[in-house]
């Protein structure tokens, strides 16, 4: 008896001290939500309580504050991971724990459910000392959580290689600003003090103090969607952003892995009706700390998307407005667009919330770089003609360029934040989607160079497809998969095809008609236009393109994005060399499975590609070279600066070298090459590699000029093309084939050096010795400028 009575005393003494935990606390501000939680000021704690064990939940993080650096990329409004979660209670704790998401079996059989659960791990991410119980309502200290590195934001730094960084709690602490809550939602932030030791220039030159730099990070508890919510399947030829996942209760016949694309919820009002207004409309809000003209850009571009709805049959069910005051653009009850500052000149990207169950998007979330615009206005101030003749005010002609870049840009952007992947091939296509990368479009009329039709306005014939596969509604008696095929068949009979990232990229892709930057349905015809209209602007190009009592400096600058236009299209016609036509083909549909490119077309390209590496083409006219001057004080160098090997002088080798090895990087890649000697294996038609090596070889190597100067520009650039060539023989990727052939026309190159006895080939010769005694070790001492950041984005 003494001895029950004794536990139930102990019991008794345990249940009253766990009961007067938040009674002990004074002065706690009290936040009533999805979650109810307590904030103690004297210790800066909050107290969460927890009345739902076992139920999921979404948890999503962003950065609230960001670094300002677009090399270091922490953004301010960044979002993070997205996350399933759910409160478990073990003892004396409740576990915070993620379900795994990426192996499931969706089924009616809890046996089969349990199985495949208990198959793959999941993780427990936080655990918590219960402080109290109030009946079913656990009450844990949820500080901790809150005041540990969610973002990554340490881990970012240190594999940057910008220093090494860990979070000092006692410069931290809870912030309240936007630690608010809400019926279906609770959000909390934290200000965080990473301590430690830059390694370089670039942590100190956005931080007042580099070794301690401070950011808030935002956390996210939000009710998950109700089971309404229709997930819609992939496909790959439909230009959507997808989830996937294994079912382990697929039919054996069926496939295990499944995909669908991620979207918006939108239903109609009235079904039946074939036009009406959403039960819920897609609303954005706009940052109100954007700036006009930019913020009515803006306001404008996004709300194109809304004439795709329309085209299926909503009403007013995308819109764009700006985002009321009292609104936090972390709440994941908004779609945003921010308006993001950086030091630097970088990216814009849209992300999503996005449940990981269903593919249905929570929240869209675009940031927008803000030093973007400044670069379109750079553009079109360096290829119009002589814009400051008359007058330092007439910026007219260059803001209107640069905000018919914007508006297409915020449409972009959006578009991701939708559910819409890139599409490199709509250029080939009278520019059919916003989702692609778009080059300024100039013309040449009478000697002049014109931007009237620099960028298209309005949405594209592809997004109006990509729109109708992800959002219109399957009529009734028509099953999902035929309604979504018809779609996608359309589509390719009006020659409207999506092509995304890995594909149209210079350095691997294949895609002989999807590229980055590009114009025009043909990519060598629109090099040659590019390069006559980079010839004639060069050719106008004058003092009248800054403002009186700007230094020549930033003449030199604004010269930049001129002298390299034609770097982007170049990339698209090297992708003709050794290239593909192909679609993301499917059976039972009238696709493109693969075909190599025609070979006259390739060798058409190689022609015109080499003209980017002849002195008359890229050197600069030497009547040009006065206007830039050493660079004047306070005006030095920077990212998006030529780069000099003369010191404080201008490089009038150093712009042809970057250009030669902006071209050879792209023409002599490793997979390139390798493609060249397969494609001429299946049909001898093919020009091959030895084609390609021997054309370049001529055109450059084996070229001179009478002109002292042009001669001069064309030996540096031969060796750049030198030094690719030796380093595609050495690369660790380039196949032995591609070994073989590039030495061998090493050899043949070696015996004309000794033929054509000159300085400049007596060292081509040194090289080759050196490279043939060490070709495990081999890097040519040769100093190639770094290209600018430049038009129109940078690397």
């Amino acid at each position: 008896m003494r001895y029950v009575l004794s536990i139930f005393l102990a019991f008794s003494i345990s249940i009253s001290i766990n009961a007067q935990f938040l009674e002990k606390k004074e002065g706690l501000k009290s936040y009533d939500g999805f979650f109810d939680f307590h904030y103690n000021e004297n210790e800066d704690e909050i107290y969460l309580e927890v009345d739902r064990l076992n139920t999921a939940f979404l948890y999503t993080q962003f950065l609230t504050t960001g670094v300002g650096s677009n090399d270091i990329g922490l953004d301010r409004g960044q979002l993070g991971n997205t996350k399933i979660l759910e409160f478990r209670k073990a003892g004396n704790k409740l576990l915070l724990v993620e379900p795994n998401q990426n192996y499931r079996a969706i089924t009616s059989n809890q046996a089969e459910k349990n199985s495949v659960k208990e198959a793959f791990a999941e993780s427990v991410i936080f655990g918590f000392e219960i402080k109290e119980t109030k009946e079913s309502t656990y009450i844990i200290d949820l500080t901790p959580f809150l005041m540990q590195d969610a973002h990554g934001v340490s881990e970012k730094l240190k594999k940057g290689k910008f220093g090494s960084y860990s979070l000092d709690k006692s410069k931290s602490a809870l912030s309240l600003d936007r630690t608010k809550a809400f019926p279906e939602n609770v959000e909390f932030e934290a200000l965080l003090t990473f301590s430690g030791k830059p390694t370089g220039r670039t942590v100190n030159s956005v931080v007042p103090d580099a070794r301690n730099l401070t950011v808030k990070q935002h956390h996210s508890f939000v009710k998950l969607p109700d089971d309404n919510y229709k997930k819609r399947v992939f496909d790959p030829r439909s230009g959507t952003i997808f989830i996937s996942y294994q079912d382990y209760a697929s039919l054996v016949y069926e496939p295990i892995t499944k995909r669908y694309a991620i979207r918006h919820r939108l239903e109609k009002k009235n079904p039946d009706s074939l036009v009406s207004e959403a039960v819920e409309p897609i609303v954005y809000y706009l940052d109100p700390g954007t700036p006009e003209p930019v913020r009515s850009a803006l306001l404008e571009g996004a709300a194109w998307w809304n004439e795709a709805y329309e085209a299926i049959g909503y009403k007013d069910a995308f819109q764009v407005r700006m985002l009321p005051e009292y609104a936090d653009p972390l709440d994941v009850r908004y779609n945003v667009i921010q308006w993001v500052h950086r030091s630097t000149r970088g990216w814009s990207y849209g992300a999503s919330v996005v449940d990981p169950r269903t593919g249905e998007i929570i929240k869209g979330h675009v940031s927008l770089g803000s030093l973007r615009i400044r670069q379109d206005f750079m553009i079109a101030q360096a290829l119009l003609s002589k814009p400051f003749a008359k007058s330092d005010e007439n910026i007219e002609p260059m803001m209107k360029l640069a905000l018919a870049r914007i508006r297409q840009l915020s449409a972009h952007e959006v578009g991701h934040t939708i559910g819409f992947a890139h599409n490199f091939a709509a250029s080939t296509n009278d520019r059919a989607s916003v989702m692609d990368y778009p080059h300024p479009q100039f013309s040449l009329e009478n000697g002049e160079i014109s931007a009237e039709d620099a960028y298209v306005t309005g949405i594209g014939e592809w997004d109006k497809v990509t729109v109708q596969y992800s959002y219109g509604d399957i009529p009734k008696g028509k099953k999902d998969v035929e309604y979504l095929n018809e779609t996608l068949e359309d589509a390719q009979k009006k020659g409207l095809i999506f092509i995304s990232d890995a594909d149209a990229r210079a350095a691997g892709g294949a895609n002989a008609f999807a590229h980055l930057w590009d114009n025009g349905n043909n990519a060598v015809d629109e090099l040659r236009d590019v390069l006559d209209i980079r010839k004639q602007a060069i050719q106008n190009f004058s003092a009248d393109n800054i403002r009186n009592g700007e230094p020549f400096s930033v003449l030199e600058d604004v010269f930049v994005p001129l002298y390299f236009f034609h770097r982007y299209q170049t990339e698209a016609a090297v992708k003709l060399v050794g290239g593909l036509e192909y679609e993301y083909a499917v059976k039972g549909a009238d696709n493109l499975n693969v075909k190599i490119l025609d070979g006259n077309i390739q060798k058409k390209a190689t022609k015109e590609i080499l003209k980017t590496l002849k002195a008359e083409e890229i050197a600069i006219p030497k009547e040009k070279l006065e206007l830039f001057p050493p660079r004047a004080f306070g005006y030095s160098r920077d990212r998006e600066s030529f780069k000099s090997n003369t010191d404080v002088a201008f490089d009038i080798f150093g712009a042809p070298a970057t250009a030669a090895g902006m071209t050879m990087q792209f023409l002599f890649h490793p997979a390139r090459a390798e493609r060249l000697i397969q494609q001429k294996a299946v049909d001898n038609s093919n020009p091959g590699l030895e084609f390609l090596l021997q054309e370049t070889v001529r055109n450059t190597i084996k070229s001179d000029y009478n002109d002292e100067y042009l001669n001069k520009v064309q030996q540096t650039i031969n060796f750049v093309v030198f030094k690719h060539l030796l380093n595609l023989a050495a690369g660790d990727n380039s196949t032995s084939m591609v070994k073989l052939i590039v030495n061998a026309e090493i050899d043949e190159l070696q015996q004309w050096l000794r033929k054509n006895n000159s300085a400049v080939n007596r060292e081509m010769l040194r090289n080759i010795k050196e490279f043939r005694e060490h070709p495990e070790q081999f890097q040519l001492k040769l100093n190639i400028p770094k290209i600018p950041d430049g038009s129109p984005i940078g690397n």
